[in-house]
């Protein structure tokens, strides 16, 4: 395993990246850089426990491996934006019909995959570009089930998995982007093109 940066390196990283040589500019930086530190950290666990999720591991099983409670792990890595009045109607239903979607396949939890499943019912402009693309909702579906196979009745309530939870943060971005003050399935659509590492893509 490839050890962390030293710490006189990260000190040697701070001095020169400050605007000054003044300590209070030393610590701007120095919180600046650990933040950043952090963010990368919290990515690097939240891409690992995408993996488990998508491979069947439950959150018991999780949760020994990073070493925390059950509950602290499912909490930290299953959050999803409470807020959704940026959403369209569509979008509303594409985020249900990925939930549907997860069920409906017997699997213990929600991915970019079963986003994408959510988008497909007709009437969004997702819906109209994944026609128009040659996709089907039962080509994908069986794409989806030949990666991560039918498993049996999951939970009532399937947590998000990380990535698919960051989708929700990205298609916001892809909104703004746009000059956009909504989130529509289009930016849903977006966000998923945007992230080849998803099952999804």
């Amino acid at each position: 395993m490839a050890p962390a940066p030293p710490l006189a390196e990260l000190i040697g990283a701070v001095e020169a990246d400050a605007r000054s040589p003044e300590p209070l500019a030393h610590l701007a930086t120095a919180s600046a850089t650990a933040a950043e530190l952090v963010e990368t950290t919290d990515a690097l666990l939240g891409h690992f426990v995408d993996r488990c999720r998508s491979a069947g591991h439950t959150w018991a099983e999780i949760s020994v491996a990073l070493g925390v409670t059950k509950q602290a792990a499912h909490k930290r890595y299953s959050a999803m934006p409470r807020d959704l009045s940026r959403f369209t109607n569509r979008a509303r239903q594409a985020m249900s019909g990925s939930f549907d979607a997860a069920r409906g396949l017997g699997h213990a939890f929600v991915g970019t995959e079963h986003v994408l499943l959510g988008l497909f019912p007709p009437g969004g402009i997702a819906a109209m570009l994944l026609a128009e693309s040659g996709l089907t909702e039962a080509g994908v579906a069986e794409r989806v089930q030949a990666h991560t196979p039918r498993g049996d009745a999951g939970p009532a309530d399937p947590p998000f998995t990380p990535r698919a939870a960051g989708l929700y943060g990205a298609a916001l971005s892809e909104a703004l982007a746009l000059g956009h003050n909504y989130i529509g399935t289009e930016h849903l659509v977006l966000a998923l093109f945007r992230d080849p590492e998803g099952l999804a893509a």
